[in-house]
C-alpha cells in the first residue's frame, strides 16, 4: 500500500508529538510524584523525631521492660517468637491478660496521651510505639496512640520491615522513611525514631503512619489532566503543520514528480523541451534547490545517455574480442585428447579453467623428437588480458628454444633472458618445465618458482616431489636455473598443476590445500589421465562451493604404460652422412642381439641406408631419431624426423620395364625398401614425419 508523502508527514509528526508528549507526560508525572513523596517522607520523619522526643523516656523504657518481658515468657526461647497460629481463644486472652497492667498503669495513659494529640494534631492514621526485637525478628507494640476499637493492644507483634531489619544488624535503630503498598492498608508513608534513655540507649522506637491514597489519587488525577492538555496541543499542531507543509513542501514536489514523469514518458528527440525545463518553483528553500538541480540533472542525464549509448557499443565490442581472445588461447593449447593416438608408450590430458575471460596460465607438451616429449606448466603473475599476453609470448619461446634439443636447464636461462628484454610491465612467469626420453622413461626436469610436481609410482600413493626451486622467468636477467632427472616406469604417473589448484579458496577464506590435492588424486589413482584431472576439479568445486574462482586452475597429467620387455629401443642421432655408420650399426646391433637371420640384417641395412640416406639429402630436418624393436620372428623399423612432410608410402613404384635412361629419375631407393619389408606405414604428427617398417622372417 502506497501512502503519500502528507500522509507519512503527519503519520510522524502524530508519532514524534506522542512520543514528545508521552516522554514529556511521564518526566512531569515523575517529578510531581517524586516531590510529594519527598514532602510526605520529611512529613513523616519529623513527626516520628517529635513523638519520640516529646514522650518520657524513663516510662517507655519500663513499659518496654514489662512488655518484653512477659512477650519472651510465651516464647520457645530466645530467638524463636511465640507459636501463635497454635494459639485457642483461652491462650489469647491469657496472652493479653498478661498485659492489662500494662495498660492500666498512668505512665501508659500518660504517653498514650501525649501520641494520641499528637496524631490528632497532624493527621496522622497511626502512630504507636514498639520495641524491636532483634533476635526473633519481632516487633512488639508497646502503646498504640489509636483511640478506636481497631487500637493494637500491647503484645500485638508483627515482622520487622526486612530493610529495618538490616538497619538494626548495623545498630541503627533511626528508619528513614519508605513508602509501602499493603492490599489491606493502602499507600503508606512509614518512618520510625528511636527512644532514647538519658545514656543515648535505644529503649523503644517511635513509629509513623501516613496515608498516601489520597496523594497517588491526586497523582492519577494529575496524569489524566496533562495527557488530556498534550493530546490537544498534539492535534493543533498536526493540523497547523499539515496546511504549511501541504503549501510548501507538497505542492511542489508534486509538481516535480509530473514534470519528471513526463521526461521519463517523453521520447528521446523531445527531451529538449520536456516540462522539467519549463518548471518555476521560488519557495526559498530546498525544494527549489532541489527542482534546480532536477533541472540540471536532466541535461546531464541526456548526456550520460548518449555517453552510454557508445560506451555500451564499446563493451560489446570488447566482449567480442574477450571471447575471440578466449577462443584464440584455448586453441593455442593443445586441446585434441589422445594427442598422439599412434603412441602406445604415454597417455597424457591437460585442462586449463581460467579465472577470467582469459588467463595467465597455460600448459604445452609437444615432441621434441620421436623419443623426447616435453611437458610444461607455467602460471604468469596476474590475470586478464596482460597475463594472457604475456602467456602467449612465454609459451611460443619455451617451445621455439626446447624443440632445438636444448636442455631444461638450457631452455629456462635462454627464454629467461629474453623475456627479461623490455619487460617494462614487470610481470613474471612461473615454469615447470621437463622433457621425458620416451624409450627408458628418463625425465629431465627444472623448475623456475613453480608449484611441486606429484608423483605415483605404480605401486603407491601420489606424493609430492620437493624439487629444488629457481627463480621466476623474466624475475632477473642471466639467472642460472638446476635440473634434475627421474626415471618413469611403466604405471607411473606425473601430474603437474598451477597453484590455482593449491589456493582455490572457499566461502570461509580456507584454502584447498596441497594436503587435499593429494587425496583426491589418491581416490581416483586408478582412473586414466582424463578422470584424474576430471575428479580433482570435481573436489576442488565441492570444496570452494558458491565462492567465486579468484585463479586460473591448469593441470596437466601424464602416465607411463606397461609395454612389457619389446618395448621399441631408440636412439637419436644428427641427419649427416657421418652418422650413416651409427645408424646401421645401431640396427644391426639390435637385430643380432635377438638371433635375427644373417639375409635379414643385411636387407635392413640396405633399407637403414637407403632411408636414412633420402632424410639427409631431401628432408631438411635437423633431428633424427631412430627406433627398432624385434621379437617372435619380426623386426619394426622407426625413421622419425622432424624435416619437410613427406610421405613415401604414396611415392608409385618406378617402370621397371624401362631403361635406366627411360625411367624418371629417383624412386628407385623407395621401391628397394619397399621390397625388403614386408609393410611400411607413416604419418605426420606434431612436425614429425614418423615412418615404420616391419620385417618378418
Amino acid at each position: 500500500m502506497k501512502l503519500s508523502l502528507r500522509t507519512k508527514v503527519i503519520a510522524a509528526v502524530l508519532l514524534m508529538a506522542v512520543v514528545v508528549a508521552g516522554v514529556a507526560g511521564l518526566i512531569s508525572y515523575n517529578v510531581y510524584s517524586r516531590s510529594m513523596e519527598e514532602h510526605y517522607e520529611r512529613l513523616t520523619m519529623n513527626t516520628a523525631r517529635s513523638a519520640a522526643s516529646m514522650v518520657d523516656a524513663r516510662a517507655v523504657a519500663a513499659l518496654a521492660e514489662r512488655t518484653v518481658e512477659i512477650y519472651r515468657s510465651f516464647c520457645p526461647d530466645a530467638h524463636t517468637p511465640p507459636d501463635f497460629d497454635s494459639f485457642d481463644e483461652q491462650d489469647w486472652a491469657d496472652y493479653y491478660a498478661a498485659f492489662d497492667e500494662i495498660a492500666r498503669s498512668p505512665a501508659y495513659q500518660e504517653t498514650f496521651d501525649i501520641l494520641n494529640t499528637l496524631k490528632e494534631d497532624n493527621g496522622v492514621l497511626w502512630m504507636y510505639v514498639a520495641y524491636m526485637d532483634a533476635q526473633t525478628g519481632q516487633g512488639i507494640y508497646i502503646i498504640d496512640a489509636d483511640s478506636t476499637a481497631d487500637a493494637c493492644p500491647p503484645g500485638t507483634c508483627g515482622d520487622i520491615e526486612p530493610g529495618n531489619q538490616a538497619l538494626m544488624e548495623q545498630g541503627i535503630y533511626e528508619f528513614p522513611p519508605y513508602i509501602t503498598n499493603y492490599e489491606e492498608f493502602g499507600w503508606l508513608a512509614s518512618a520510625a525514631a528511636a527512644i532514647t534513655d538519658e545514656d543515648g540507649t535505644v529503649v523503644a522506637n517511635a513509629f509513623v503512619d501516613f496515608s498516601m491514597n489520597e496523594v497517588v489519587a491526586d497523582r492519577e488525577d494529575f496524569l489524566l489532566r496533562l495527557t488530556a492538555v498534550l493530546a490537544a496541543v498534539t492535534l493543533a499542531l498536526i493540523l497547523v503543520l499539515s496546511l504549511v507543509f501541504s503549501r510548501t513542501v507538497v505542492r511542489p514536489i508534486n509538481q516535480l514528480s509530473r514534470a519528471t514523469g513526463s521526461f521519463v514518458s517523453d521520447k528521446k528527440e523531445e527531451r529538449g523541451s520536456s516540462a522539467i525545463s519549463l518548471l518555476d518553483i521560488r519557495t526559498g528553500d530546498e525544494v527549489e534547490t532541489l527542482a534546480c538541480s532536477i533541472r540540471q540533472m536532466e541535461q546531464e542525464i541526456n548526456t550520460y545517455i548518449s555517453n552510454l549509448t557508445q560506451v555500451t557499443a564499446e563493451r560489446e565490442r570488447i566482449g567480442a574480442e574477450l571471447d575471440v581472445a578466449r577462443n584464440i588461447q584455448t586453441s593455442m593449447l593443445p586441446c585434441i585428447f589422445p594427442p598422439f593416438p599412434q603412441r602406445e608408450e604415454f597417455s597424457i590430458f591437460a585442462a586449463m579453467d581460467p579465472a577470467k575471460e582469459v588467463g595467465g596460465d597455460f600448459y604445452d607438451f609437444f615432441l621434441v623428437d620421436d623419443d623426447h616429449l616435453a611437458l610444461v606448466m607455467a602460471d604468469v603473475s596476474g590475470k586478464g588480458v596482460p597475463a594472457a599476453m604475456f602467456m602467449v609470448i612465454a609459451k611460443t619461446l619455451l617451445k621455439n628454444a626446447a624443440q632445438t634439443g636444448a636442455s631444461p636447464k638450457a631452455v629456462l636461462e635462454k627464454v629467461n633472458d629474453q623475456l627479461c628484454e623490455n619487460n617494462d610491465a614487470g610481470m613474471f612467469v612461473t615454469v615447470w618445465l621437463g622433457i621425458l626420453e620416451i624409450s627408458t622413461g628418463k625425465l629431465v626436469c627444472a623448475n623456475a618458482g613453480h608449484e611441486f610436481p606429484a608423483i605415483r609410482r605404480a605401486d603407491g600413493q601420489f606424493q609430492l616431489f620437493r624439487d629444488k626451486h629457481g627463480f621466476v622467468l623474466a624475475g632477473m636477467e642471466h639467472s642460472r636455473y638446476r635440473e634434475y632427472e627421474l626415471t618413469l616406469c611403466g604405471g607411473d604417473t606425473l601430474f603437474v598443476y598451477t597453484d590455482g589448484v593449491a589456493e582455490a579458496t572457499d566461502s570461509r577464506n580456507q584454502l584447498y590445500g596441497t594436503e587435499r590435492m593429494l587425496d583426491a588424486l589418491n581416490r581416483g589413482s586408478d582412473a586414466g589421465c582424463e578422470e584424474l584431472i576430471r575428479s580433482v576439479r570435481a573436489d576442488i568445486d565441492a570444496f570452494v562451493g558458491e565462492a567465486p574462482q579468484f585463479d586460473d586452475i591448469t593441470m596437466l597429467a601424464l602416465e607411463i604404460k606397461d609395454l612389457g620387455a619389446g618395448r621399441m629401443k631408440k636412439m637419436g642421432v644428427q641427419p649427416t652422412l657421418d652418422s650413416l655408420k651409427r645408424v646401421t650399426a645401431f640396427f644391426e646391433e639390435e637385430l643380432k642381439g635377438h638371433r635375427a637371420p644373417t639375409r635379414v640384417v643385411e636387407q635392413m641395412d640396405v633399407v637403414a641406408d637407403e632411408i636414412f640416406s633420402n632424410i639427409v639429402a631431401y628432408s631438411g630436418a635437423t633431428a633424427v631419431t631412430l627406433g627398432c624393436e624385434v621379437g617372435e620372428g619380426c623386426a619394426r623399423l622407426r625413421f622419425s624426423d622432424n624435416g619437410r612432410p613427406y610421405d613415401p608410402t604414396q611415392k608409385p613404384d618406378p617402370d621397371m620395364t624401362r631403361s635406366p635412361e627411360e625411367r624418371e629419375e629417383g624412386g628407385l631407393g623407395i621401391y628397394i625398401v619397399r621390397r625388403l619389408t614386408d609393410a611400411a606405414t607413416y604419418y605426420y604428427s606434431d612436425g614429425l614425419n614418423v615412418l615404420t617398417l616391419e620385417k618378418r622372417w
